[in-house]
């Protein structure tokens, strides 16, 4: 692999380089093989300046985690101007694009969610949960009342988008704008449902 001529960069700078680099081979392969030495090759710099900004193999690997997420949450901010459905529209399709784009990148982040790291999980659940924020705070202008129980389905909605989209990307039979009106339609229909079973017990 090409190694780097070494750049006089600021600290924030080259460490936001080795970020970059980092989550450039995460699209490539599991978090797990990501090499500090081949970072530090590509970066132009020696293994021992890499872990003057991380202090571990791990903290560096953390730290792409983080890096990757901070990208997907930005992408898929929703816009406050558009009414309800078309911002959940809007979103939905900006996190179907990202995801299209960076599929390596996200199964990667997926994988290491599911694996036995609680920090990593940890993090990959602080992601999710900003995501179920963003949902819950616009119920309301959908006419759905916010409480524990239908926060609970949005979080179970965010799966069903995460499972199905990768689901899709492996086989896709339905166009993407399928896929997105699919993703559309059952928020609402799992909010709503969950009010009304809500209703039916009390």
């Amino acid at each position: 692999m090409e190694v780097t001529k070494r750049v006089r960069m600021s600290p924030e700078e080259r460490r936001a380089q080795l970020l970059d680099l980092g989550a450039r081979m995460l699209a490539e392969r599991p978090l797990e093989q990501i090499s500090v030495e081949e970072i530090a090759d590509q970066a132009g710099v020696s293994r021992g300046l890499l872990f003057h900004y991380f202090a571990s193999k791990h903290d560096f690997h953390l730290a792409i985690v983080r890096h990757t997420s901070a990208q997907m949450l930005a992408h898929t901010e929703p816009d406050p101007d558009l009414e309800p459905m078309e911002m959940l529209r809007a979103s939905v399709t900006s996190y179907v694009d990202y995801v299209s784009e960076n599929r390596g990148t996200y199964v990667s982040m997926l994988r290491g969610s599911a694996s036995g790291d609680e920090e990593m999980r940890d993090e990959f659940e602080r992601t999710r949960a900003a995501m179920a924020d963003r949902i819950v705070t616009h119920l309301p202008r959908l006419g759905i009342d916010y409480g524990p129980r239908i926060a609970l389905a949005v979080r179970g909605w965010i799966a069903f988008v995460e499972e199905a989209t990768i689901s899709w990307l492996r086989d896709p039979r339905i166009p993407r704008d399928e896929l997105i009106d699919l993703h559309v339609a059952a928020l609402p229909a799992v909010a709503l449902g969950a009010a009304a079973a809500i209703d039916l017990l009390e």
